[in-house]
């Protein structure tokens, strides 16, 4: 009876976490509407602060600064801050480029790496402006980004605010194709948490605007500091939203082992702001902490409900026909993805084999990133994700 009880308990848990809690946010979100309190156009913006970490990025760094000053956020309300994590490349020289061309624009350099998270802080210790929007160097903005982002803090509840992520670059040769479908999933996830409670859990990245009395200095080891600043800001009882009209472009990653290096970092960083902040899980019964756990603890522990179903099918799959073939079904779709891993060294694509091998390999990536953090993570210097530059 306790593997029966392990079994339907680790299938419901994953089934909560990926379907019925999006289905559940869904409802609740139903006519919700998005923050209001907003500034317009003929009221004084806040001064901001632009926050960039750069690493060898050379092939982005000219057009995403151009999209900055490109925007219709007053130039004069705007300073750019782009901190050089010991790039060996042209980025120095194009930021050098920069700064005779663009105001208010300072840039800071590094001899050594010392990690994007250690950059963020030495960066935002000399930003002037009341709101930081930090942001990476292969994240393009529109012309109403930074406007978009920043008027929303006329609301005082507001502390951090996300844009949605438009991705670029998808091809069916690799995994771009359901790396994006996986993106627009939580993307529409966390903005349902944002216009329920106000509990978005986690920004991108690419770019989202945070206010700056209520940055945290990311601890020197920290691997995932848009989830860590994200919690802090909801620990100080300010809601975190996303707003879908505010969009960015970036060219999301196609290659597997590419996105799984990434995921296992991300992972290994979870588990950290998960020892960190977890005071925000007591007590249970409050948005944040339902929140918090639904979809994020639930997910970090996927590989190993998925481990337990295994184990415990393998225990009961003699007791009738069901358990039988549930235990084929696991082997059967295990072989599928195989076989998709086959066709793609022979430039084969299958979509739904294709979705198997995703939802897999970040699982795995999870295993390995608690692995990671579990034996104690030393350093946050990472090399960027390849994509389709």
């Amino acid at each position: 009876m306790i593997w029966i009880i392990i079994f339907w308990t680790s299938i419901f848990l994953l089934l909560y976490s990926y379907i019925l809690y999006p289905a559940l946010l869904r409802i609740l979100a139903h006519k919700k509407q998005s923050n209001r309190i907003i500034y317009s156009e003929n009221d004084d913006m806040p001064d901001i602060s632009v926050i960039m970490s750069v690493y060898n990025e050379e092939k982005v760094l000219e057009n995403k600064i151009n999209s900055i000053y490109n925007t219709s956020f007053p130039k004069g309300k705007m300073e750019v801050l782009v901190g050089s994590d010991g790039s060996n490349d042209r980025t120095e020289e194009i930021l050098h480029r920069m700064n005779k061309k663009f105001i208010n624009f300072s840039f800071y350099h590094s001899n050594l790496r010392k990690g994007k998270p250690n950059v963020l802080n030495d960066l935002v210790s000399k930003a002037k402006g009341d709101i930081l929007i930090l942001t990476d160097a292969n994240v393009l903005l529109n012309e109403s980004t930074i406007t978009g982002l920043v008027k929303h803090f006329r609301n005082p509840e507001i502390g951090l605010v996300d844009s949605r992520m438009v991705n670029t670059g998808i091809r069916k040769s690799g995994i771009s194709k359901q790396e994006s479908a996986y993106i627009s999933m939580e993307v529409n996830l966390k903005n349902r948490e944002g216009l329920v409670w106000g509990t978005m859990m986690g920004p991108f990245g690419g770019c989202y605007a945070l206010r700056k009395n209520l940055f945290n200095p990311i601890p020197e080891n920290f691997l995932v500091d848009d989830f860590f600043l994200n919690l802090n800001v909801l620990k100080n009882r300010k809601k975190s939203i996303n707003d879908m009209k505010v969009t960015v472009s970036e060219d999301v990653s196609d290659i597997l082992l590419e996105e799984f290096r990434r995921k296992k970092r991300i992972a290994a960083g979870s588990f950290q702001n998960l020892s960190h902040y977890a005071g925000l899980l007591w007590p249970p019964y409050t948005s944040l902490s339902f929140s918090f756990i639904s979809h994020k603890i639930l997910r970090w522990f996927g590989p190993l409900f998925l481990i337990m179903i295994i184990i415990s099918n393998a225990f009961i799959f003699e007791r009738n026909e069901a358990y039988t073939y549930s235990i084929y079904l696991v082997g059967f779709l295990f072989t599928l993805t195989f076989i998709d891993l086959i066709l793609n060294r022979f430039n084969k694509h299958i979509a739904f084999f294709r979705y198997l091998t995703h939802f897999f390999s970040m699982n795995l990536a999870l295993s390995l990133g608690f692995i990671f953090f579990f034996k104690g993570i030393k350093t946050n210097v990472w090399e960027p994700t390849k994509r389709n530059q």
